[in-house]
């Protein structure tokens, strides 16, 4: 009889719950496709729930292929891969598509693996001042999910996220494709596929931009003891080259690449997911905090961060803060009426802060991709989400990425205690003595299809005057104040300024649940009991 070790958070994973790889990979290719669904980032799933496996990837690629030629998109893809198990074969089977199509493909050298932010770039780099020959790009991963998911994202022109508008044509595409058992789905074999292909150094091409957004006299000036943990990701090789480039005293904490990433210690919820803003996932670089000055982790394709002081892991939403109050203040080339782009769940003290700058605050629903139209064409200084994915413009005021970029903001907070000499988590505490404090927190859990429907369908008007947690309802939110897009879901703000917000995640099949109290840890706990109860009663 196996016995099976109990499962805690924080720890590593014991080796009989590990994902079987050999197991995962035969269904990628054997298993009957579900209809393709693209969440807020692209399509995930996982090849044995049927969610994300060979005819998937087929089925996409064709539709990407149809919508480039429907826009007139005739310049270079540029596809990378993570490395989760499945994003390698979806990574062959995209370009069996991609060539057959006659598409212009371009890779990173050797098969190296390749972040998001990293595509970002490149496609805005390729586009820059250039009308014709448009590049565009896919990104293979799932981001921070566990190692049985895979995922595949489109990034067109501006090269961030692809919006609703773009999805749901390649979706219906995808599964009309699928419907008719891949029919009109044109490929070859994969060695004739790969001999197309154009390779080029992604790593020495990102690394050597990388000095039009960050301060690296600073840092190195400052010699900083820098530690980062990959969380195995696609991002593995990058540092290195980033320390002796910039002749930075960086330390990775584990280069290990493993596609069941054994090393990874379990998240509050006992599985493994590579979320650097889990302290629970995070434990083993949190364990090195008094090794180095500032530490970072990144997950998987490295859209996000995680910030290490010596007082531990930040908080996402008080990294962002300090993040946006350092940068309107030390970038002296960027326009003084850039807004600043936040979304509607992250933390008003962001709120207070850029209206204590003098600046204008931009909110949208959750989602990288309503900041990209405000960073491509520049009036958008910075666009961060709650759950640590941000990016912002270059030194000179420029686009940098229109995607999540989680190697500048590791490196911004490097810069940050090199000029201010106080560590971010410091900072943070004299921003709250400034603009006041919050307790700030998000719980995830199950959610019905009926629970779905009410969050759509709810008058809002109808809870405002309501009682809850001994305060008055004051007023309620479906669409964000800053593009009047709707939240997917609803944010209720009391009268003493906390608010929570209930939405369905966007990646897998939760109900994730924001409180922020402005009256401390208990307020928040009560406001975190009944708001379901107001919501849906």
């Amino acid at each position: 009889m196996t016995i099976l070790t109990e499962r805690v958070p924080g720890q590593p994973a014991p080796p009989e719950t590990l994902v079987d790889i050999p197991a995962l990979l035969k269904s990628y290719f054997n298993q009957p496709a579900t209809p393709v669904e693209f969440g807020t980032s692209g399509h995930r799933g996982s090849s044995i729930k049927g969610s994300f496996n060979e005819a998937h990837i087929l089925a996409i690629s064709q539709a990407i292929c149809e919508y480039r030629s429907a826009q007139g998109i005739s310049g270079p893809l540029y596809i990378g891969f993570d490395t989760h198990a499945l994003s390698k074969p979806a990574f062959e089977s995209a370009l069996r598509v991609l060539a057959a199509n006659g598409v212009r493909i371009i890779i990173n050298k050797g098969d190296e693996y390749t972040p998001t932010p990293v595509i970002s770039r490149l496609i805005i780099k390729h586009n820059l001042g250039r009308e014709k020959d448009l590049a565009d790009g896919i990104v293979i991963t799932p981001s921070h999910n566990g190692p049985q998911d895979g995922g595949f994202k489109y990034n067109p022109t501006h090269g961030g996220p692809a919006d609703a508008e773009v999805t749901n044509v390649i979706q219906n595409k995808a599964n009309e494709l699928i419907k008719h058992h891949l029919a009109g789905v044109a490929t070859i074999d994969f060695i004739a596929a790969r001999a197309k292909v154009q390779e080029l150094d992604f790593i020495d091409f990102y690394v050597g931009e990388l000095e039009k957004v960050i301060d690296f006299a600073a840092i190195r000036s400052a010699n900083l003891r820098l530690g980062a943990d990959p969380l195995g990701g696609a991002g593995v090789h990058y540092w290195q080259p980033i320390a002796r480039r910039y002749g930075l005293n960086i330390e990775v904490t584990n280069p290990s690449v493993d596609q069941t990433f054994r090393f990874m210690t379990l998240d509050s919820d006992s599985t493994i997911r590579m979320d650097c803003s889990s302290k629970d996932a995070m434990a083993s670089l949190i364990s090195l905090k008094d090794k180095y000055d500032i530490a970072f982790g990144n997950d998987p394709d490295f859209d996000r961060h995680g910030i290490v002081t010596p007082d531990g892991l930040m908080n996402p939403n008080h990294y962002l803060a300090v993040a946006i109050w350092y940068l309107l203040q030390h970038r002296p080339n960027w326009p003084k009426n850039l807004k600043i782009g936040k979304t509607a769940v992250s933390s008003s003290l962001i709120d207070r802060i850029v209206a204590g700058l003098g600046r204008e605050l931009y909110e949208v629903p959750v989602g990288f991709k309503w900041f990209v139209p405000g960073l491509s064409r520049g009036w958008l200084a910075f666009g961060g989400e709650e759950s640590a994915g941000a990016s912002f413009l270059d030194q000179q005021g420029a686009v940098w990425t229109t995607d999540k970029d989680g190697f500048v903001l590791a490196l911004l907070a490097a810069e940050i205690m090199a000029i201010t000499k106080m560590t971010p988590s410091q900072i943070y505490q004299k921003l709250t003595a400034q603009y006041g404090s919050s307790y700030y927190g998000r719980k995830d859990g199950p959610i019905t299809d009926e629970q779905k429907v009410a969050l759509v369908s709810i008058r809002g008007e109808a809870l405002v005057g309501q009682s809850m947690a001994g305060h008055k309802v004051s007023s309620v939110l479906t669409k964000a104040p800053g593009n009047q897009a709707a939240l997917g879901g609803i944010k209720v703000i009391l009268d003493d300024g906390s608010w929570f917000a209930i939405r369905p995640s966007g990646t897998e099949p939760k109900m994730k649940i924001y409180v922020e109290s402005q009256n401390g840890q208990a307020l928040w706990q009560q406001i975190m009991a009944e708001a379901p109860k107001l919501v849906f009663k």
